[in-house]
């Protein structure tokens, strides 16, 4: 059974499981100030809950690419859209600052 490390917490999920659901599901915050009311709800057409994922996922889909290929994301990093994103092995979760997530600063890590 898969785990992810996510601010603090470490859950186990099935294998296959939406990371974002995942997230959300044990009360971590995945979206950035407005970006908690104003987000597509996991259809991956916004972009807002993009995170650095380390670990075994699936392969980013063409709803993943398509959106981090638009502004203010970039196909050249290293986020990944939580909605779009399955867990397949153990994996750690970092977000970051902006409405988008695709900021500089770390808002939280793996271990808190």
């Amino acid at each position: 059974m898969p785990k992810v490390l996510a601010q603090g917490k470490k859950i186990k999920c099935i294998r296959g499981a939406k990371l974002s659901l995942i997230l959300q599901q044990n009360g971590i915050d995945l979206y950035n100030g407005s970006a908690r009311v104003i987000n597509c709800r996991g259809i991956g057409s916004c972009g807002t809950c993009a995170v650095k994922v380390e670990g075994e996922v699936s392969a980013a889909n063409w709803r993943d690419k398509a959106r981090r290929s638009l502004p203010p994301h970039s196909p050249t990093t290293d986020l990944r859209l939580a909605c779009q994103t399955e867990v397949l092995g153990d994996v750690k979760v970092t977000k970051f600052d902006g409405f988008w997530g695709q900021g500089s600063q770390i808002v939280w890590t793996p271990e808190g």
